[in-house]
Parts: C-alpha cells; structure tokens; sequence
C-alpha cells in the first residue's frame, strides 16, 4: 500500500470544532457507519487528529478520557486501510493498557468498519493464545492487544507484522506507569516498515513519553487538547475531609443522596476493592468489583453487566479503571486519595463523557492533606469542600503551605465563583 509522503510537524492547541464529519472527505462507507452509530459532529479531539492522520503524518495528541479520542484514531486506520484482497495480513496495530480496553476499543472498530469488509482481532492475557492464534490465521486487518499479549505472539511468529504500516499507542502514559515501556520498544522495532504511521493519545504527557515519541516518531503534528482544562470543564469536583472509620458510612449517605445513575468507586487496593464492594452489597442492589487478580471471563461478565446498565455501583482499582468506557456513569466516587496526581485525572475522566455532565467526589482522610495539594496543583483547580453532618474530621486535613500551592493559589485567585475558592 503507498503510503502518503509525510509533512513537516507542528505544534497546536486544541480549539473547539465547528466542522462536521462531512468536511472531513470521509468515505461513504464511513459516513453511513458514523450515522448509525449516531456520531453527528465530531469532538475537537476527532476534528483535531483525523485530518493529519489521514495525510499519514504521525500525530501525537495529549487529550483526557472522554473525548472521543478512540474515534479519532480508529476513522483515520480504517480510511486508510488496504482491500482485503490486496493485503489481507496485519496492516495496524493498536497497544493498549488493559484487557477491558482492547476490547472497547476493538468494538469501536467493528462498530465503525460495520459497511466495510475489514477483520478486527482483540488480543491479550486471560484468554486462550490458542484461540487467539486461530484467529490470525484467519486473517485480520487490525489487531488491538496489550503489549506483553502482542510481544508473545511476536515470539512465536503467530503475528506477521511486516505489512502493518500503522502503530497506535492508546492511553500510552498508563501503559509506561505500568511497566510497559521496554514492550512497547520491541513492538515498535518489530514494525520495519519505513513509511510507518505512529499515533500516540495520552491525557499526560511526561518526559518518558516525550522520549519516547522523540526516538520513535518521525516530525509528529503536536494537538494538545488539555490546555484549558486538564481535568474536564463537564465534571464537578468536591472532597470530604472524612475520618477513615467513618469513610463506608459517608460512602453509604453519599449513595442515597445522589441516587447515582451509574457510578464507579476507586480504591488503592484489590483487597479493599474485594472488601468493601462485599459491604455494599448488604446495602445495595446492582453493585459489582473489578480488579487485577479476577480472571479474564470474570472480568468480562462484570464489565457486560456494567455496559449494559445491569450494575449500578462499580467497585474498581486504577489499572483496570482504566479501561472503562461507559457513557451513562454518573458519579465517581474516590474512596482512597490517588496517591498519584495522574490517576485522579484518570479516575474523574470515567465521567463527564464526550461532553455529558458528571460529578466527581473524594474522601480525603488526616494523611491525605498532601495527596490533595498535589492533585489541585495538578489539574490547576482548588477543589471545592463539601460536608455531611456527623462526617467531619475532628482535626483538619493537613495541607502543607509549599511555595509551588502559594503560586498554584495565587494564579488561581479572582477566577470562578467565590463558592470554589478556599483559603490556605
């Protein structure tokens, strides 16, 4: 397949799109694809990055969960993608974090290739590599896998990559927070095409990803869609300064106020996931857990019941948070304070979907003080307190006065409401 000659980078910030999918010169195969599945405009992030992608730039984009970003790669691949007859091995490979996420994504392909005759194969650990072998034999154009998933078919010469002429790294500051780097790497070099297509999404963008974009892609267009609000203008954010021995019974009130419509609650640990999603169940109808140490069809039947509105409470750790794409979630519920700043950004993103409107709460103990300051430096946002009677903490949260919180502050001062603004 010939690929278009590759332009000169750039370096852009996102702006809101006025334009429609149909000044984006889509096939007609795609316009009736996007139809049925009720896309009607696209979101900055798909006016963004479809029409570089489309040309064959490499496109970096910095932009949060929530989106669209999923379309803004899978449109441009399946535009781009060879007749059957012409290539029928792997033309694109997707990396993604988790196992719930390779197989969202894959159904956006599916979803969006549904007038097209393209195959599209999810691969990952949990599930019989044997099955997944027969597969790709059959024949597929993209493959969506988490790395050490795709590495293993690599070395066992069950993936034929030499016609895949794009890679897409989805999600890929997660996927270096969980150890993936020195994977993704081999992948990479195991692609030798060299008219290669490389896309990468992240909603943060840290020196080790601009690493690895720097030895890995070649003049990337630079969209970043995170310069005016790192953490989503559509949610509202509040924590309770809380007691550890009171947080489940917060947690409890919190639930029968709001009358969530679907909401997900994020611990630190698998065994306080296990813990306190067994105490929710005494209380409440439609509550489920997800976590690392559950086996893959576990895991999906959770996630099936989830989609399908079946769950109303989702008890879940950040790894697997990650690949949750449901766009009725309502609430997101922190129990334990991320003790990275990222996470929260990661966590409160599950709502507030592709422009809905969500509400983000987190229960901030007498250690956490610190772990709050540096996630409202993070997201450049003072988070507002809200209480519930009896829930107080008797002593306040500590938050330590550092000169970075004092300028984070001031910049912060005389924007918004009064209502959201809270002295040092």
């Amino acid at each position: 397949m010939n690929k278009p000659e590759k332009k000169s980078s750039s370096n852009k910030s996102a702006t809101e799109s006025e334009s429609t999918f149909k000044d984006l010169d889509l096939t007609d195969e795609m316009m009736k694809a996007l139809d049925r599945a009720g896309y009607e405009i696209p979101s900055p992030v798909q006016a963004g990055v479809i029409p570089p992608a489309l040309e064959g730039l490499d496109v970096m984009g910095q932009a949060q969960t929530g989106t669209g970003k999923t379309a803004a790669f899978t449109i441009p691949i399946l535009e781009q993608l060879a007749p059957r007859d012409e290539i029928s091995t792997v033309q694109a490979l997707v990396l993604v974090p988790t196992r719930e996420l390779a197989v969202q994504v894959r159904n956006e392909f599916e979803k969006l290739a549904y007038f097209m005759d393209f195959k599209t194969a999810a691969i990952y650990g949990g599930h019989s590599i044997k099955k997944q072998i027969e597969e790709l034999k059959r024949g597929v154009q993209v493959v969506v896998g988490t790395p050490g998933r795709v590495l293993d078919h690599i070395r066992r010469k069950t993936l034929d990559l030499r016609e895949t002429w794009c890679v897409t790294l989805d999600e890929a500051d997660r996927m270096l927070d969980i150890g993936f780097r020195p994977d993704i790497e081999k992948i990479l070099s195991s692609v030798s095409r060299k008219d290669r297509q490389t896309l990468l999404l992240s909603a943060t963008v840290p020196p080790a990803i601009e690493r690895l974009a720097k030895r890995y892609m070649h003049e990337p267009t630079i969209l970043d869609f995170s310069k005016d609000a790192v953490s989503g203008d559509s949610i509202e954010q509040f924590y309770f300064s809380v007691d550890k021995v009171k947080k489940f019974e917060l947690l409890e009130r919190l639930i029968n106020r709001e009358k969530p419509a679907q909401a997900i609650i994020f611990c630190r640990t698998k065994r306080g996931t296990d813990k306190l999603a067994k105490r929710l169940k005494d209380l409440f109808d439609h509550v489920g857990c997800i976590h690392g140490d559950m086996n893959q069809p576990a895991r999906d039947r959770v996630m099936k019941k989830f989609r399908d509105e079946r769950l109303k409470i989702l008890v879940a750790t950040d790894v697997v948070g990650r690949g949750i794409d449901v766009t009725s979630i309502s609430h997101i519920i922190n129990f334990d304070t991320p003790e990275d700043c990222d996470d929260y950004v990661h966590r409160i993103g599950r709502t507030g979907r592709m422009g809905k409107e969500g509400v983000a709460y987190t229960f901030v103990s007498e250690d956490d003080g610190e772990l709050l300051t540096r996630i409202e430096i993070r997201i450049n946002q003072l988070l507002e307190q809200v209480y519930m009677e009896g829930m107080e903490l008797k002593r306040e949260v500590k938050q330590e006065v550092k000169p970075e919180r004092l300028a984070a502050v001031a910049a912060m001062r005389g924007r918004g409401p009064k209502k959201h603004r809270r002295r040092l």
